[in-house]
């Protein structure tokens, strides 16, 4: 069954850094876009960030523009995430899905929380 697999959430100071990284299991992520979302306690689904299958394009937030940094490597059939300077407003469950052709696969997320 194919599936996307999410890792690297942790409790962290303000401040401080983590690297969320998406595996895709049963599947190749060649030609697939990606993209990370985000979700708190009592808000809506939004989008974080977004790479294009070759990873020449991407595109964030601009409530994470200049401290997140998305890259993939289609070898390891993985997707990254770099997040710098964390605020605790980033405290979410981050989920990652990929996206061809009207083919949709997600995460079943990992929980970021930043202590201020």
């Amino acid at each position: 069954q194919p599936q996307l697999v999410e890792s690297g959430g942790a409790l962290v100071q303000s401040g401080g850094s983590l690297r969320l990284s998406c595996a895709a299991v049963g599947f190749t992520l060649d030609y697939y876009v990606i993209g990370w979302f985000r979700q708190a306690p009592g808000k809506e689904r939004e989008g974080v960030s977004c790479i294009s299958d070759r990873g020449d394009y991407t595109d964030y937030a601009s409530s994470v523009t200049g401290r997140f940094t998305i890259s993939r490597d289609n070898a390891k059939d993985s997707v990254y995430l770099q997040m710098n300077s964390l605020k605790p407003e980033d405290t979410a469950v981050y989920y990652c899905n990929a996206l061809r052709y009207g083919i949709n696969y997600w995460g079943q997320g990992t929980q970021v929380t930043v202590s201020s």
